[in-house]
């Protein structure tokens, strides 16, 4: 039996409302998709963490990217890409080797610490060893949970709005991507996963489209907190979701 006929009329209500807010808040901020999207699916609709949510959330990154290519910093992009790429293996080696509730709460921790020094105003810069550890944070937790932004997002939360948006997509799209290809090679990625992802791309494309008058009207000091939330809502999901698992 196909696993779609298997999934609750109000499971598909919810996730298909969370893919087009949490695309919005993409187009807008330049995170916001999986970090929303992630911890709720994770107990309501699993079977979307990570490989789909990977394909819809780089998805949705490249658009971003697209959109502001002229914003992109590339020594930024590449030093976070080349991170990400070590945090992509290491999670996949670690998905069949270390204990995947240690490393959840330990990178959750360390997020809700990297908030809080930000809000008491300790300044990040997206420097070559900044970008470079923010990407392997990133790529350990995109790959093993879909949520691989806060990281990156306080690495970068100082560049204008559109460098940000621009750049940050790039990195998660490329990130998504090897995440996914790593995913396949291990037979961890299924064509029943391929397909949700295919039935949930309207709504992605649809929270986009929604959020290309706004992104010009937001300024940088509110993106900023908007990251910061984002980030916080998904550290302590995470956190709840892996104690009630455990």
């Amino acid at each position: 039996m196909s696993l779609l006929s298997l999934v609750d009329p109000w499971s598909w209500l919810l996730m298909a409302a969370l893919v087009v807010l949490a695309a919005f808040l993409q187009g807008v901020g330049g995170v916001g998709f999986a970090m929303l999207v992630a911890p709720i699916a994770a107990l309501t609709f699993p079977e979307l963490v990570p490989g789909p949510l990977l394909a819809l959330g780089g998805s949705v990154s490249l658009l971003a990217a697209l959109r502001e290519r002229h914003h992109i910093v590339l020594p930024v992009v590449g030093y976070a890409v080349a991170g990400r790429a070590i945090g992509s293996v290491i999670a996949v080696l670690g998905m069949t080797q270390l204990p995947v509730t240690v490393i959840n709460l330990s990178f959750a921790v360390m997020i809700l610490i990297a908030v809080t020094l930000s809000a008491r105003g300790l300044r990040i810069l997206p420097s070559s060893r900044n970008m470079g550890l923010a990407g392997i944070a990133s790529g350990i937790m995109g790959t093993l949970t879909s949520v691989g932004a806060p990281a990156l997002a306080i690495a970068m939360q100082n560049l204008a709005a559109a460098q940000l948006r621009a750049s940050l997509g790039l990195i998660l799209f490329l990130g998504a991507s090897l995440s996914l290809i790593l995913l396949i090679a291990a037979g961890l990625f299924t064509m029943q996963q391929a397909l949700l992802s295919v039935v949930l791309y309207p709504f992605m494309l649809l929270g986009f489209a929604l959020s290309g008058k706004m992104r010009h009207k937001i300024s940088l000091p509110v993106i900023r907190r908007l990251l910061l939330s984002v980030c916080t809502f998904s550290a302590v999901v995470l956190i709840v979701r892996t104690l009630l698992v455990a």
